[in-house]
């Protein structure tokens, strides 16, 4: 599946911080990861760090795929309220599920501060706006619902919003657990240290076939070379492998820009991540060098050719609606992107393993918290793959 349009902004800005060999032998390990973007990096590195034998494959250069057209955006918040997530999976766990996204952040950027580079890095609160007048009520009950259970949630009416933003809005929820980072800066620095800890990365290498069987996987690759391991993890970001159910998650295609740098952010001065009720949504966050990056318009996933024609359109559309929303705000858009991406029922990721795939496990961070996503299956597949129980590993099971 081509999951890229246009030109994602993060490999612009960054340029090649690494690069890794394709995969030119057969090899042996304990763990392979196939997928080399945020996720296959976050589960390297924890592994590795576990003392474990792994190797990283990817057919993309490092980073390059859903990685790349990350917007980035670093909430506890999933797309289903908590209020509706309870009464799709029952409160313990979607209580536990959003507790798992606060401490998911936080992990984040305390990872960071280990990797001793800001990865384009900082703590944000975040605004969710009402849409519409009539979601305002709903928005009350969901702070008072998650202050009961101990999560970060204020709720603000409108005349708190006019105070602060030059945005207009009927009431809002106010966060203080969220953030910002660069996807493909914080993948490539994971790497790298997993590297240092003695994992092994190939891109550039694509999977023919694997062989699932009760003493492990044989990987065969499009260079002839095979890699036999005790586990497989499929890290593909929203690629739905092929052997799956299909019906896992519903694929759409979201665009974004990003400005040029700004000059002043008139009633926007603290740049809080911004996002909405109504479905599909805006939403927008800046940058460490000063830019502005807007998303949204999503739709149905048809092809990647429909998706990339819209682009044009789609980026003019999100300029518009940017400028609507905070009007003292002077932008003018210097890239314009498209990706795809897949939503699971409930809003959270498959984490764990499944029926008919020996030894394999899966990681995928369906969603629109993709990165925290890949922070809590980095913990819970380090643990089964050392054989530690970990509790947590139901709520997000394949099965459900």
């Amino acid at each position: 599946m081509d999951l890229l349009g246009g030109a994602p902004y993060w490999p612009i800005a960054d340029g090649l911080p690494a690069a890794y060999p394709p995969l030119d032998r057969d090899v042996r390990c304990a763990v392979a990861i196939i997928g080399a973007g945020v996720t296959g990096a976050l589960l390297a590195d924890s592994l590795a760090d576990a003392g474990l034998d792994v190797v990283v494959l990817d057919r993309r250069d490092v980073a390059t795929g859903s990685t790349a057209a990350s917007t980035a955006l670093l909430q506890y918040e999933v797309d289903v309220e908590l209020q509706a997530l309870m009464e799709l999976i029952g409160p313990g766990d979607a209580v536990r599920a959003y507790q798992l996204l606060v401490e998911a952040v936080q992990g984040i950027e305390r990872l960071v501060g280990e990797l001793g580079d800001d990865c384009g890095f900082s703590r944000k609160s975040s605004l969710y706006l009402a849409s519409r007048r009539g979601d305002a009520d709903r928005l009350e009950r969901e702070v008072e619902l998650r202050t009961a259970h101990g999560l970060p949630a204020e709720f603000w009416d409108r005349k708190r919003i006019t105070q602060s933003y030059a945005i207009r809005a009927p009431a809002a929820i106010r966060c203080n657990v969220a953030g910002q980072i660069d996807p493909y800066r914080f993948a490539h620095r994971l790497l790298a240290r997993a590297r240092q800890r003695g994992a092994r990365i190939f891109d550039r290498t694509a999977l023919t076939s694997v062989e699932h069987h009760d003493g492990g996987v044989s990987i065969g690759t499009g260079r002839k070379h095979t890699v036999r391991a005790d586990r497989i993890i499929y890290a593909l970001g929203y690629e739905v492998p092929a052997p799956l159910r299909q019906d896992l998650v519903s694929l759409h295609s979201s665009y974004a820009i990003v400005t040029e740098p700004v000059a002043h952010f008139e009633g926007w001065d603290d740049r809080c991540l911004i996002w909405e009720t109504a479905r599909p949504y805006l939403y927008l966050r800046g940058t460490s060098d000063g830019r502005v990056i807007v998303g949204g318009e999503d739709e149905p996933f048809r092809d990647p050719r429909r998706r990339d024609r819209l682009i044009e359109k789609k980026a003019a559309r999100l300029a518009r609606r940017l400028a609507r929303m905070l009007p003292g705000l002077h932008c003018e858009p210097a890239f314009a992107w498209a990706g795809t991406f897949g939503e699971s029922k409930d809003g959270l990721p498959f984490i764990g393993p499944s029926e008919g795939f020996p030894n394999g496990l899966f990681a995928l961070g369906y969603g629109a918290n993709g990165i925290t996503f890949g922070m809590i299956a980095a913990r819970i597949l380090t643990d089964l793959c050392v054989g530690t129980p970990n509790e947590d590993a139901r709520i997000f099971r394949l099965s459900r």
